[in-house]
């Protein structure tokens, strides 16, 4: 058994005996009263667990007989591996709002989700509220939908804009190109130990499938007009596109204007003005707006794509959607609180709260929202995004085919141990198999 292999066992195995010994803190799923209780997991940051607490209580108010009970999803190594011991130990609530579209095919395939889609009136309900073609993405190989598209964080790029108007750039790269000259005069300089003074960009050089999300998957879908890696059951990115995407780190690296560091030890390199842009998301907008010091200016743009690109850009949509599990429960009841959670008010609780966009159509011209994008302009940039994004294909081994494509990128962009055309195609030889 590999070292690998091991550790994620491991973690599976300990996430299991905690979801057991939660399972028997719940209870029977009844209240007090004898009424029978929603149980509902919402994810365990302090934004969403806040946001969580107060629809809930809102919940309980206005339908005392069909009280919900909330629970953060327990803490373990990721939410993913949580949600399987979950499944393992048939300990899963009956509404979960932190889910990975990339999962949702294994659970379907476990047969433990709701077709939310056989209920007609559920089905018009996500019609009227998503996009069609984020809809048809989030469709299961049988042709239901098992999640409700709920939030996105398109992923774009953050920018310094007084450290790009002091070098003589009155705008932010658009190409790579444009990136790469702006680099060479950004990067320039070095101090009297021989590192940079400053850098371009930043990108984490982790072998961490989910790192993938932020650097060559949001670029991929930049590069190649808004394609995912399969396409009708095949690979589907095998490719120019995946080949320019490689080329462009692997030159931010290979020429310094990229660091290779694993982590942050000496502070936010943005928002100390020692980087001039990174790829993120929404939830940049806090942190920045929490640590920027006096005087700091950014904004955000779309990621930079190859030089012969043309029409929109297109990026990573970092999807979180909505499921509920099969259990002995009514599904009446279960529908109609999902339908209170993704309704236009819950909506704008979600933006107030999180920053985090509802998956909704309309959303800039919808009156309900318009008074929260005039207090946070810099939202409106990750709105106007939200109408070119992509999220993971739904296919039950995603983690697997993320992984491979991971350590071929470490292996030519962060070592240069291949060239990037070889690295793209043994990435395609490896997902091939895995697609098997």
């Amino acid at each position: 058994m590999t070292s690998r292999f091991k550790t994620n066992f491991k973690i599976i195995r300990i996430s299991f005996l905690l979801l057991m010994l939660l399972a028997c803190s719940l209870g029977t799923g009844t209240d007090k009263s004898g009424a029978q209780t929603i149980t509902y997991w919402s994810a365990n940051n302090p934004y969403e667990v806040e946001l969580a607490r107060v629809l809930v209580a809102e919940w309980n108010r206005q339908h005392p007989e069909l009280p919900v009970r909330h629970q953060p999803i327990p803490e373990g190594q990721s939410s993913e591996e949580v949600i399987l011991a979950a499944v393992v130990g048939k300990s899963t609530p009956d509404v979960y709002s932190n889910m990975w579209p990339g999962d949702v095919q294994l659970y379907v395939n476990a047969g433990v989700l709701i077709a939310l889609s056989d209920d007609a009136d559920f089905d018009s309900l996500l019609r009227r509220r998503v996009k069609p073609e984020i809809l048809e993405e989030a469709r299961a190989l049988d042709g239901k939908l098992y999640q409700v598209p709920w939030k996105s964080n398109p992923v774009m790029m953050i920018y310094n804009r007084k450290l790009l108007a002091e070098n003589g750039f009155s705008a932010p790269p658009r190409t790579y190109s444009e990136f790469a000259a702006q680099a060479e005069v950004i990067a320039a300089d070095l101090d009297g130990d021989g590192y940079r003074d400053r850098y371009m960009g930043l990108a984490d050089i982790r072998a961490l499938w989910w790192q993938r999300y932020f650097d060559f998957y949001a670029h991929y879908i930049a590069a190649s007009g808004g394609q995912t890696l399969i396409a009708n059951g095949r690979l589907a990115f095998n490719h120019a596109a995946a080949v320019a995407v490689f080329d462009f780190f692997r030159s931010m690296f290979q020429r310094g204007y990229f660091p290779m560091e694993k982590s942050q030890a000496r502070g936010d390199p943005f928002l100390s003005g020692r980087a001039a842009t990174r790829f993120t998301g929404p939830w940049e907008i806090a942190h920045a707006e929490k640590l920027k010091p006096p005087g700091f200016e950014y904004d955000f743009a779309p990621l930079p794509v190859p030089d012969n690109f043309s029409g929109p850009v297109y990026t990573y949509g970092d999807f979180k959607n909505i499921v509920v599990f099969k259990s002995e429960k009514p599904i009446a009841p279960v529908l109609k609180f999902v339908e209170f959670l993704i309704s236009r008010e819950s909506d704008l609780r979600l933006l107030e709260m999180t920053n985090q966009l509802p998956l909704r159509q309309g959303i800039l011209e919808d009156a309900q929202f318009q008074g929260y994008f005039a207090r946070n302009p810099m939202m409106v940039r990750f709105a106007q995004q939200a109408e070119y994004v992509r999220g993971v294909d739904v296919y039950h081994n995603m983690k697997e085919i993320f992984d491979a494509i991971s350590q071929e990128y470490e292996a030519s962009v962060i070592y240069g141990a291949k060239s990037s055309t070889q690295a793209v195609a043994d990435a395609a030889q490896r997902v091939e198999l895995i697609l098997r």
